[in-house]
């Protein structure tokens, strides 16, 4: 118990983090950097990343830009094959379009499961190497995999008054795979001290969602058991759970962040 205090700290860990500049994301980088972490931001804008790590730089967090689409496959392999250790890998990227049911395409649910499973798949079996090399220098690594809750449940339409606020089906689809995916990977790397865990997060709307509709926020808010909305620094606490020492035993594992939404 005399390392209690330590059980969030990642000094001197390397942190891969995809969808790094989204809602969430930026929230997680800043959670990962503030607990000593150094972090590499991943996205498809270049700008964007850049100038979210000078955000980070003015806040005394390392952090470099790793820009690529993570369902660029030979990009992936290329990159992570080329990291001689990394410690977390967080896989938070997906590619979707939040349209009505009857506008779907094919196409986009072949996008959404390319970047968020078959990606994540892909990011971790290169860094599979990355990765050992972390536990033999720390006796853990870890991937975290950001799911949705609704790959565990349906949307409620009737919360949904307009078409692009509604969760699409190509993805809570495709994270329900990366769910199973999850539990696989736990499997097949579990020998090499790697642990692999996903997180479902609830409802965590961006600000200019509930500004424009304070009606839809207030019934979001209804339907969780805390009666309110996830606020974004919420899910840092989730992910540094998983990403560092007060989850080494924990593996496999899906943990929901939803304010009990699921649970009811």
């Amino acid at each position: 118990m005399s390392n209690i205090s330590n059980l969030f700290g990642l000094e001197g860990r390397t942190a891969f983090l995809s969808g790094a500049a989204g809602h969430l994301g930026r929230h997680v980088a800043r959670g990962l950097g503030a607990m000593g972490a150094r972090i590499i931001l991943n996205g498809r804008n270049v700008e964007r990343l850049q100038k979210f790590a000078g955000e980070l730089a003015r806040e005394n967090i390392t952090a470099e830009c790793a820009a690529f689409d993570m369902a660029d496959f030979k990009a992936v392999r290329a990159f992570f094959r080329g990291q001689k250790r990394l410690d977390i890998l967080i896989n938070s990227a997906v590619t979707m379009t939040a349209k009505p049911w009857t506008d779907v395409e094919p196409e986009e649910f072949d996008s959404a499961y390319r970047s968020s499973v078959i990606g994540a798949f892909e990011a971790v079996r290169a860094a599979r190497p990355a990765l050992a090399a972390a536990t033999q220098a720390t006796g853990d690594a870890a991937v975290v995999n950001i799911a949705t809750m609704y790959a565990l449940v349906a949307p409620d339409l009737r919360l949904y008054s307009q078409p692009g606020q509604m969760s699409p089906p190509h993805y809570g689809a495709a994270k329900a795979a990366l769910i199973q995916l999850t539990r696989h990977m736990a499997s097949e790397l579990g020998p090499d001290g790697i642990r692999v865990n996903a997180i479902c997060p609830g409802p965590f709307p961006a600000p200019a969602v509930i500004a424009n509709d304070p009606a839809f926020g207030q019934r979001l808010a209804e339907r969780t058991m805390l009666r309110r909305t996830g606020r974004a620094e919420e899910i840092v606490g989730p992910v540094l759970f998983l990403s560092g020492p007060a989850s080494s035993f924990v593996t496999g594992a899906v943990l929901v962040a939803d304010g009990g939404w699921t649970a009811w």
